[in-house]
Protein backbone atom coordinates (compact mmCIF):
# COMPACT_ATOMS: atom_id res chain seq x y z
CA UNK A 1 0.00 0.00 0.00
CA UNK A 2 1.19 3.57 -0.90
CA UNK A 3 -0.64 7.27 -0.54
CA UNK A 4 0.42 10.41 -2.06
CA UNK A 5 -1.08 13.30 -2.90
CA UNK A 6 0.34 15.85 -5.90
CA UNK A 7 -0.25 19.53 -6.88
CA UNK A 8 0.28 19.38 -11.09
CA UNK A 9 0.04 22.30 -13.43
CA UNK A 10 -1.25 24.43 -10.92
CA UNK A 11 1.10 26.52 -9.13
CA UNK A 12 2.92 29.58 -10.59
CA UNK A 13 6.22 28.28 -9.45
CA UNK A 14 5.78 24.36 -9.26
CA UNK A 15 4.15 22.57 -12.02
CA UNK A 16 4.20 19.45 -10.48
CA UNK A 17 4.82 18.63 -6.10
CA UNK A 18 4.04 15.55 -4.87
CA UNK A 19 4.68 14.19 -1.64
CA UNK A 20 4.74 10.43 -1.26
CA UNK A 21 4.13 7.69 1.54
CA UNK A 22 5.37 3.53 0.73
CA UNK A 23 3.98 0.97 2.92
CA UNK A 24 5.53 -2.19 3.28
CA UNK A 25 7.77 -4.43 5.44
CA UNK A 26 10.26 -3.54 7.01
CA UNK A 27 12.38 -6.05 6.19
CA UNK A 28 11.77 -6.51 2.29
CA UNK A 29 15.29 -5.68 0.92
CA UNK A 30 15.11 -1.74 -0.53
CA UNK A 31 17.48 0.65 -2.33
CA UNK A 32 16.81 4.34 -1.20
CA UNK A 33 16.61 6.57 -3.81
CA UNK A 34 19.54 7.17 -5.77
CA UNK A 35 20.70 7.17 -9.37
CA UNK A 36 20.20 3.87 -11.31
CA UNK A 37 23.18 2.40 -13.03
CA UNK A 38 22.12 3.89 -16.42
CA UNK A 39 22.46 7.25 -14.93
CA UNK A 40 19.11 8.54 -16.09
CA UNK A 41 16.73 7.43 -13.25
CA UNK A 42 16.39 8.80 -10.09
CA UNK A 43 14.11 6.77 -7.57
CA UNK A 44 14.45 4.05 -4.85
CA UNK A 45 14.37 0.19 -5.68
CA UNK A 46 12.79 -2.87 -4.45
CA UNK A 47 15.33 -5.53 -4.42
CA UNK A 48 13.07 -8.16 -4.70
CA UNK A 49 11.31 -7.44 -7.58
CA UNK A 50 13.47 -4.85 -9.36
CA UNK A 51 10.66 -2.34 -9.82
CA UNK A 52 9.91 0.94 -7.76
CA UNK A 53 6.87 2.68 -6.91
CA UNK A 54 8.54 6.27 -7.89
CA UNK A 55 10.83 7.33 -10.09
CA UNK A 56 11.88 10.30 -12.33
CA UNK A 57 13.91 10.75 -14.92
CA UNK A 58 16.95 13.23 -16.16
CA UNK A 59 14.03 13.61 -19.62
CA UNK A 60 11.35 15.25 -17.52
CA UNK A 61 9.21 11.74 -17.24
CA UNK A 62 7.47 10.95 -13.65
CA UNK A 63 6.01 8.12 -13.07
CA UNK A 64 4.46 6.59 -9.43
CA UNK A 65 2.01 4.02 -8.86
CA UNK A 66 -0.10 2.27 -5.42
CA UNK A 67 -1.45 -1.01 -4.99
CA UNK A 68 -4.84 -1.48 -4.78
CA UNK A 69 -6.15 -3.53 -1.68
CA UNK A 70 -7.95 -6.48 -2.46
CA UNK A 71 -8.88 -9.41 -0.87
CA UNK A 72 -7.38 -12.37 -3.21
CA UNK A 73 -4.29 -11.74 -5.47
CA UNK A 74 -2.24 -13.60 -7.66
CA UNK A 75 1.00 -14.88 -6.51
CA UNK A 76 2.44 -15.42 -10.21
CA UNK A 77 1.35 -12.09 -11.65
CA UNK A 78 4.17 -9.73 -13.06
CA UNK A 79 5.44 -7.06 -10.86
CA UNK A 80 3.62 -3.71 -11.09
CA UNK A 81 6.81 -2.08 -9.92
CA UNK A 82 8.28 -2.64 -13.42
CA UNK A 83 5.72 -0.34 -15.15
CA UNK A 84 7.08 2.81 -13.76
CA UNK A 85 10.55 1.81 -15.24
CA UNK A 86 9.31 0.48 -18.48
CA UNK A 87 7.33 4.10 -18.77
CA UNK A 88 10.92 6.00 -18.01
CA UNK A 89 12.82 3.91 -20.28
CA UNK A 90 10.59 4.68 -23.23
CA UNK A 91 10.15 7.18 -25.42
CA UNK A 92 6.38 6.96 -25.52
CA UNK A 93 3.63 9.81 -24.38
CA UNK A 94 1.84 9.19 -21.33
CA UNK A 95 -1.39 8.35 -23.40
CA UNK A 96 0.63 5.97 -25.79
CA UNK A 97 2.08 3.98 -22.84
CA UNK A 98 -0.92 3.71 -20.74
CA UNK A 99 -2.45 2.40 -24.46
CA UNK A 100 0.12 0.15 -24.44
CA UNK A 101 -1.10 -1.89 -21.20
CA UNK A 102 -4.46 -1.92 -22.25
CA UNK A 103 -3.77 -5.97 -23.77
CA UNK A 104 -1.47 -6.89 -20.22
CA UNK A 105 -3.50 -5.56 -17.92
CA UNK A 106 -4.60 -9.15 -16.14
CA UNK A 107 -1.15 -10.26 -16.12
CA UNK A 108 -0.79 -7.66 -13.00
CA UNK A 109 -2.36 -7.78 -9.32
CA UNK A 110 -4.46 -4.29 -8.70
CA UNK A 111 -2.64 -1.17 -9.24
CA UNK A 112 -2.90 2.39 -10.23
CA UNK A 113 -0.31 3.95 -12.20
CA UNK A 114 0.41 7.91 -12.90
CA UNK A 115 2.63 8.78 -15.74
CA UNK A 116 3.71 11.85 -16.60
CA UNK A 117 5.91 14.08 -18.79
CA UNK A 118 6.58 18.02 -17.72
CA UNK A 119 8.01 19.09 -21.27
CA UNK A 120 4.70 17.81 -23.00
CA UNK A 121 2.19 18.69 -19.76
CA UNK A 122 1.02 15.69 -20.34
CA UNK A 123 -0.45 13.19 -17.34
CA UNK A 124 -2.13 9.99 -17.32
CA UNK A 125 -3.54 7.57 -14.78
CA UNK A 126 -4.09 3.88 -15.24
CA UNK A 127 -5.93 1.63 -13.69
CA UNK A 128 -6.46 -2.12 -14.43
CA UNK A 129 -9.54 -2.54 -11.78
CA UNK A 130 -12.23 -2.81 -11.20
CA UNK A 131 -11.42 -6.76 -11.84
CA UNK A 132 -12.57 -8.07 -15.10
CA UNK A 133 -13.40 -4.36 -16.76
CA UNK A 134 -10.60 -2.59 -19.38
CA UNK A 135 -8.47 -0.86 -18.17
CA UNK A 136 -9.12 2.46 -17.67
CA UNK A 137 -7.04 5.25 -18.96
CA UNK A 138 -7.67 8.90 -17.57
CA UNK A 139 -6.21 12.34 -18.33
CA UNK A 140 -5.01 14.05 -14.96
CA UNK A 141 -5.89 17.56 -15.22
CA UNK A 142 -4.70 20.37 -13.75
CA UNK A 143 -5.27 20.75 -9.58
CA UNK A 144 -4.82 18.97 -6.50
CA UNK A 145 -4.82 15.00 -6.96
CA UNK A 146 -5.04 12.22 -4.36
CA UNK A 147 -4.29 8.53 -4.72
CA UNK A 148 -4.48 5.62 -1.99
CA UNK A 149 -5.18 2.26 -2.61
CA UNK A 150 -8.37 2.95 -4.75
CA UNK A 151 -8.83 4.46 -7.62
CA UNK A 152 -7.72 8.16 -8.37
CA UNK A 153 -9.31 10.87 -5.89
CA UNK A 154 -11.29 8.18 -4.25
CA UNK A 155 -12.91 9.21 -1.36
CA UNK A 156 -11.44 6.99 1.21
CA UNK A 157 -11.10 8.80 4.94
CA UNK A 158 -6.99 8.86 4.84
CA UNK A 159 -7.49 10.52 1.13
CA UNK A 160 -9.66 12.77 2.48
CA UNK A 161 -7.74 13.98 5.61
CA UNK A 162 -4.63 13.99 3.41
CA UNK A 163 -6.13 16.30 0.65
CA UNK A 164 -7.27 18.93 3.16
CA UNK A 165 -4.25 18.95 5.32
CA UNK A 166 -2.72 19.33 1.81
CA UNK A 167 -4.76 22.16 0.81
CA UNK A 168 -4.32 24.23 4.15
CA UNK A 169 -0.63 24.13 4.00
CA UNK A 170 -0.45 25.63 0.48
CA UNK A 171 -2.93 28.16 1.69
CA UNK A 172 -0.47 29.16 4.41
CA UNK A 173 2.66 29.21 1.65
CA UNK A 174 0.70 30.98 -1.08
CA UNK A 175 2.24 31.33 -4.83
CA UNK A 176 5.84 31.54 -2.83
CA UNK A 177 8.59 28.46 -2.00
CA UNK A 178 7.23 25.60 -0.46
CA UNK A 179 9.32 23.83 2.61
CA UNK A 180 8.37 20.40 1.49
CA UNK A 181 10.68 18.75 4.20
CA UNK A 182 8.39 20.26 6.62
CA UNK A 183 5.01 19.42 4.88
CA UNK A 184 6.45 15.65 4.69
CA UNK A 185 7.00 15.92 8.43
CA UNK A 186 3.21 17.24 8.89
CA UNK A 187 1.33 15.46 6.56
CA UNK A 188 3.16 12.26 6.12
CA UNK A 189 3.95 11.32 9.74
CA UNK A 190 0.09 11.25 10.86
CA UNK A 191 -1.20 8.23 12.51
CA UNK A 192 -4.71 9.16 13.23
CA UNK A 193 -6.76 5.90 11.99
CA UNK A 194 -10.30 6.53 10.49
CA UNK A 195 -13.19 6.02 11.61
CA UNK A 196 -14.39 2.45 11.33
CA UNK A 197 -17.80 2.70 10.15
CA UNK A 198 -15.73 4.66 7.07
CA UNK A 199 -13.68 1.76 6.42
CA UNK A 200 -14.19 0.50 2.66
CA UNK A 201 -14.99 -3.09 3.95
CA UNK A 202 -13.22 -5.41 1.30
CA UNK A 203 -10.19 -7.30 3.94
CA UNK A 204 -10.75 -7.95 7.49
CA UNK A 205 -11.73 -4.86 9.68
CA UNK A 206 -8.56 -5.00 11.81
CA UNK A 207 -6.38 -5.08 8.40
CA UNK A 208 -8.30 -2.24 7.10
CA UNK A 209 -8.35 -0.14 10.60
CA UNK A 210 -4.66 -0.48 10.58
CA UNK A 211 -4.10 0.65 7.19
CA UNK A 212 -6.62 3.97 7.28
CA UNK A 213 -3.63 6.09 8.97
CA UNK A 214 -1.44 8.33 6.75
CA UNK A 215 1.40 6.91 8.68
CA UNK A 216 1.09 3.14 8.25
CA UNK A 217 2.99 0.86 11.16
CA UNK A 218 1.82 -2.88 12.66
CA UNK A 219 3.47 -5.95 13.68
CA UNK A 220 2.45 -8.67 11.79
CA UNK A 221 3.16 -12.48 11.61
CA UNK A 222 5.24 -11.69 9.27
CA UNK A 223 7.48 -9.05 10.75
CA UNK A 224 6.27 -4.92 10.84
CA UNK A 225 4.88 -3.46 7.91
CA UNK A 226 4.07 0.17 7.27
CA UNK A 227 5.84 2.99 5.92
CA UNK A 228 8.99 2.31 5.62
CA UNK A 229 9.62 6.08 3.75
CA UNK A 230 8.34 9.16 3.01
CA UNK A 231 9.19 11.41 -0.51
CA UNK A 232 8.63 14.74 -2.04
CA UNK A 233 9.26 15.16 -5.23
CA UNK A 234 9.26 18.84 -6.60
CA UNK A 235 9.78 20.34 -9.95
CA UNK A 236 10.08 24.40 -10.70
CA UNK A 237 9.12 26.13 -14.16
CA UNK A 238 12.92 26.39 -14.17
CA UNK A 239 13.76 22.71 -14.76
CA UNK A 240 15.47 22.50 -10.77
CA UNK A 241 13.80 19.05 -9.76
CA UNK A 242 14.38 18.40 -5.64
CA UNK A 243 13.88 14.71 -4.54
CA UNK A 244 13.66 14.61 -0.55
CA UNK A 245 13.52 11.54 1.30
CA UNK A 246 12.80 9.93 4.37
CA UNK A 247 13.45 6.75 5.13
CA UNK A 248 14.27 3.59 7.12
CA UNK A 249 17.68 1.90 7.16
CA UNK A 250 17.57 -1.14 9.45
CA UNK A 251 16.01 0.62 12.51
CA UNK A 252 16.90 4.23 11.83
CA UNK A 253 14.89 7.17 10.02
CA UNK A 254 18.04 8.76 7.84
CA UNK A 255 17.01 11.51 4.83
CA UNK A 256 18.96 12.98 1.80
CA UNK A 257 17.73 15.29 -1.04
CA UNK A 258 19.09 14.84 -4.39
CA UNK A 259 18.84 17.28 -7.25
CA UNK A 260 19.41 17.90 -10.69
CA UNK A 261 17.90 20.10 -13.62
CA UNK A 262 15.28 18.80 -16.63
CA UNK A 263 17.16 20.73 -19.46
CA UNK A 264 13.73 20.41 -21.36
CA UNK A 265 11.64 22.57 -19.21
Amino acid sequence: MCISVFLWQSHPMYPFLLLLNRDEYHNRPTKPVGWWECGEILGGKDEVAGGTWLACSRQGKVAFLTNVLELHTLPEAKSRGDLVIRFLESNKSPKAFAEELVEEGNQYNGFNLIVADLASKSMVHVSNRPKGEPVSIQEVLPGIHVLSNATLNSPWPKAERLERSFKLQLDQYGEGEIPVEEMVEKLMRDRVKADKSKLPNICSPDWELDLSSIFVEVDTPLGKYGTRSSAALTVKGSGETSFYEVYLDGDVWKQHTLNYNIQKL
